[in-house]
């Protein structure tokens, strides 16, 4: 009995919490998908999976699903209703007319409608004609934190239809306040509606969005998440545009508003003296010196992290000896950070050559040693360069960190798309699970395409989540070749009805096979966030022949990224102001590095300078607008 009892209580418990809201039972037909049920429902392929996990393997024949009734439906309700599938050429009018019902009615039904318009494979639920049946009135009252977005998500209709339903909300959304979300309500309700007290009432203000600005610097800006910034502003799951007014909390406590960035040369105008600058670098030449196995020659080809570091040191030579030559008043010192991971020589250097009258230094190269460096040197305001290190790392008020981290980039790709105004969807590989997690807690309105049995697509199922009229652009994340093939056979099918552009949010190896034709990939103009990009300017062809005289090899991306570093940390510090300052005002390019630099978690700062760059029909790599 002991063992019964303890497999079957949690069951009943499921049961028990599924069953406490209204539940519609579907049978799944054959060729159905999660997507075409989903949209009849007017629920997400989430909610479905949530009460029926077995479905994410595999959808069979006669399988019965449980589905969330959102709408209000009953199932005998629901079961009743004709349902639609559209078919190629077929128009909202068409439709309408040999149903025999209103527009209105039927974008009612289908609230999809009115966003995604009418697509071919889309399973319309149509509307009956039998006005016998009275809808049962649904009510919300308004809890802190919520607006008219999520409440109308979460009943599945349009801000629009929830405010002519509730006309007095238009101005303001009240928390307490009895809101109307379907069907009519009674003499009696609608009493009660006119005689209910706001609670309380949240005052807004009003941001117009500058040039340049992106969701994500504004979330940071507000100290709202992304999320919490879409809820506010609807309008934002469409991009951000110069001029849009967005409403913000009036308690919301954020930061004084900075003048946009400017993207500039820095020009010389120092007029304080001389500047001290030292790069801490890890050569480890002790370690190399006590090496008594290899030679210097055998430990180059071994050594990745020393070639790294001897790369990075050529482009800074570089770059100081560009600043000889403009005649800049810089005095720089080169010293042996010996690292290891957690560990360095920076503090007894500090000490030693007291650099705490440094005005910047440039390293170490790993994190944990940048941020002791920055610690040691907080009370002195020197400003530390951290020159390599992705990590998001510690908020350090004098640690600047140059390379942008991996959410910094995936959030600049999912801004540029919604610059464009373009329908975002993703096609993940099911061992991607935190790719998942990742769109469902930052980007919860990107689509995702359902995948068959094989964990593949098919072009149907791209198709039911497309748009006609805008740019669709497919985010895709997997490792499997076959899974890349399937998808880029499926967008290029589609093509001819509707605009596909690929995307991937990093490096994918898959696409280097020889199994990927590179012609494909040029059609779908893949693209995709960088640090770098490349440079054929006048500029940059010298820097690569003269590196190339000096060194006897092409400059590496380490070496670049040497120069770039060191000679954009010279001309901030020959400004007449502190560095701090023209960080705070000033974003820079260099050869193949942007740097524009903001405020993280109030202390220290990251870099967000990222390039977007696709594949063009010339075969080259573009910097996309």
């Amino acid at each position: 009995m002991k063992c019964f009892f303890a497999i079957w209580i949690p069951v009943l418990l499921f049961a028990n919490a599924v069953f406490s809201q209204e539940m519609i039972t579907h049978k799944v037909e054959r060729g159905e998908t999660i997507t075409e049920i989903a949209k009849k429902y007017q629920v997400t392929p989430y909610d479905i999976y949530k009460l029926n996990p077995d479905a994410q393997d595999k959808l069979k024949p006669r399988m019965k699903l449980l589905i969330p009734s959102k709408s209000g439906l009953t199932v005998a309700a629901a079961q009743a209703q004709i349902t639609h599938k559209v078919l190629p050429k077929e128009t909202l009018y068409g439709i309408e007319k040999k149903y025999a019902i209103s527009d209105a009615d039927l974008k009612k039904a289908n609230p999809f409608l009115e966003t995604d318009g009418l697509q071919i494979g889309q399973t319309l639920v149509i509307p009956s004609k039998n006005k016998a049946t009275v809808q049962k009135a649904i009510y919300h009252d308004v809890q802190p934190k919520e607006t008219k977005y999520s409440i109308a998500k979460k009943y599945g209709i349009t801000i629009a239809e929830l405010e002519r339903k509730n006309p007095e909300i238009i101005p303001n959304l009240t928390i307490g306040y009895h809101l109307l979300i379907k069907g009519n309500p009674s003499k009696n309700e609608s009493t009660l509606q006119k005689e209910a007290a706001p609670v309380s009432v949240k005052k807004y203000n009003t941001y117009q969005v500058k040039p340049k600005e992106t969701l994500y610097s504004l979330s940071k800006m507000f100290g709202l998440s992304q999320d919490e910034l879409v809820k506010l502003n609807p309008e934002l799951k469409n991009g951000v545009e110069i001029g849009m007014l967005l409403k913000v909390p009036a308690n919301t406590s954020f930061p004084a508003i900075q003048e946009n960035k400017v993207y500039a040369d820095l020009s010389p105008k120092n007029v304080g003296g001389r500047k001290k600058i030292a790069l801490l670098l890890p050569f480890n030449v002790s370690r190399v010196e006590g090496d008594t196995v290899n030679s210097m020659t055998e430990r180059l080809k071994k050594d990745k992290f020393l070639n790294m570091t001897l790369d990075f040191y050529a482009g800074a030579l570089m770059a100081i000896d560009s600043a000889k030559t403009l005649g800049l008043p810089i005095d720089v010192s080169i010293y042996d950070s010996e690292e290891t991971k957690y560990n360095s020589n920076a503090a007894a250097i500090i000490n030693a050559n007291k650099l705490q009258t440094a005005d910047a230094l440039i390293g170490p190269f790993y994190q944990n040693n940048a941020e002791a460096t920055a610690r040691l040197l907080s009370s002195y305001n020197v400003p530390v360069i951290s020159p390599l290190s992705k990590d998001s790392g510690n908020p350090i008020a004098n640690l600047y960190q140059t390379v942008p981290s991996n959410d910094v980039l995936k959030t600049a790709m999912f801004d540029y798309m919604r610059s464009k105004r373009g329908n975002v969807v993703a096609v993940v590989d099911r061992k991607k699970s935190s790719m998942n997690l990742y769109l469902a807690q930052n980007q919860p309105d990107v689509k995702l395409v359902a995948l068959n049995e094989n964990g593949n697509i098919s072009a149907e199922s791209l198709r039911n989540t497309l748009v006609t009229g805008k740019m669709n652009y497919v985010l895709m994340e997997t490792a499997s070749i076959w899974m890349v093939k399937t998808t880029i056979a499926a967008m290029l099918s589609v093509m001819p009805d509707y605009q596909v552009q690929l995307v991937v949010l990093e490096p994918n190896d898959a696409l280097d096979s020889d199994e990927i034709k590179f012609s494909n990939l040029v059609k779908l103009k893949l693209m995709y966030p960088s640090v770098t990009r490349d440079n054929t300017s006048p500029e940059r062809i010298a820097f690569e022949n003269k590196f190339r005289k000096q060194n006897f090899i092409s400059p590496s991306d380490y070496a670049t990224r040497g120069f770039d570093v060191t000679f954009d940390t010279m001309m901030r510090l020959m400004q007449n102001k502190s560095f701090e300052d023209t960080v705070n005002t000033t974003a820079t390019e260099q050869f193949e590095n942007k740097f524009e630099y903001y405020k993280k978690d109030g202390m220290g700062y990251a870099n967000k300078g990222v390039y977007i760059l696709y594949y063009d029909t010339d075969l080259t790599e573009k910097t996309a607008n």
